[in-house]
């Protein structure tokens, strides 16, 4: 991936990251001052070239301030039952509407999101009331990822991937 041509994601990469794992978006103002978001969703665009994630603006405030002054982001798609970890970063970061799809993913991203959390015994009510959003409080950021890093725990956590390279 190149920041001025970013490559697709590898179509395994890109399921992963829309298989209902545990997601957060970071962004940074001017300054360097760093925030995070828990996301709601995630969706690939047709070409795998952009990323769109979906949290709750009224929890987001801060990490959209951070995009509107500069358009980085960084975000983490975790796999609990694995620590299965991939962190994607990006430059050109819009906040956009969401889609009415997008809130119609809604439910099936928490009970996909309980599933996964199942074997820690995680309750589904608790889970779905973490990942819950009003569909009218919905926002989407998009963005292309230019950089990918495996940072699933271990000794290879860090390490910057190839384009098309998907830590198992």
């Amino acid at each position: 991936m190149t920041e001025t041509d970013p490559e697709p994601l590898d179509p395994a990469m890109a399921a992963f990251i829309t298989s209902h794992l545990s997601m957060q978006l970071a962004a940074t103002d001017d300054a360097g001052l760093a925030t995070a978001v828990r996301c709601v969703g995630c969706r690939v665009s047709a070409d795998r070239r952009r990323i769109t994630l979906l949290m709750p603006r009224s929890q987001a405030l801060p990490v959209l301030a951070g995009i509107a002054a500069n358009g980085r982001v960084a975000v983490v798609f975790n796999e609990p039952e694995s620590y299965r970890t991939l962190q994607l970063k990006g430059r050109d970061a819009r906040i956009e509407a969401a889609l009415p799809e997008d809130a119609e993913a809604l439910l099936p991203y928490a009970a996909g999101f309980a599933r996964n959390l199942a074997a820690f015994q995680v309750p589904e009510p608790y889970v779905r009331t973490l990942v819950s959003c009003a569909p009218d409080d919905l926002v989407a950021v998009s963005f292309s990822p230019t950089e990918a890093y495996g940072q699933t725990p271990g000794p290879r956590a860090g390490r910057r991937l190839a384009p098309g390279e998907m830590e198992t």
